[in-house]
């Protein structure tokens, strides 16, 4: 999976390189990861700003702006946490483009609806964001880092789809 996140990584700067496009993560279980694999090629300070790490609801509440009563109503392990996630992420960090991930890694964390496996990604722009929902539980390690090769993978899709209309 690391060397499909370089290539991915590659690919992200083919698409972003030159367009002036800027792009940020809002990465909960996944710890920054995400923005680990954007910024292993070199060049993506021209358009990677950075990435926040909300590992808490206060962080994703008070960094990112996602709504206390969502949060309390859903928890931070649902599609709409992530899709504001994104929204946030755009707007704190002044980017064209966003990309998050939420949800619970394991071993613990589960509740009784939302089991350990379950994580949310995002990616977008400020009108328009993608999602995709993991559910397989393959153990903490394996749960980040297919969490965080979709991520990858959803934003290169979502990259094809807007810049190739």
């Amino acid at each position: 999976m690391e060397f499909e996140n370089k290539v991915l990584s590659r690919t992200i700067n083919g698409f972003l390189y030159d367009s002036g496009m800027t792009l940020a993560t809002a990465e909960s279980c996944t710890g920054g990861r995400v923005g680990e694999c954007i910024i292993a090629t070199p060049g993506s300070s021209v358009y990677f700003k950075g990435g926040v790490i909300s590992y808490t609801n206060e962080i994703k509440e008070r960094l990112l702006k996602v709504d206390h009563q969502l949060l309390e109503e859903k928890t931070a392990y649902c599609e709409e946490v992530a899709v504001a996630m994104v929204k946030g992420v755009i707007n704190i960090m002044n980017t064209d483009l966003g990309i998050a991930v939420t949800g619970i890694a394991g071993p613990g964390g589960a509740t009784p609806d939302i089991p350990v496996g379950t994580i949310w990604i995002a990616c977008g722009d400020k009108d328009n964001v993608v999602t995709l929902k993991l559910t397989d539980d393959e153990g903490r390690d394996l749960n980040i880092a297919k969490a965080t090769n979709q991520a990858l993978q959803l934003f290169v899709s979502f990259l094809k789809d807007k810049l190739n209309k």
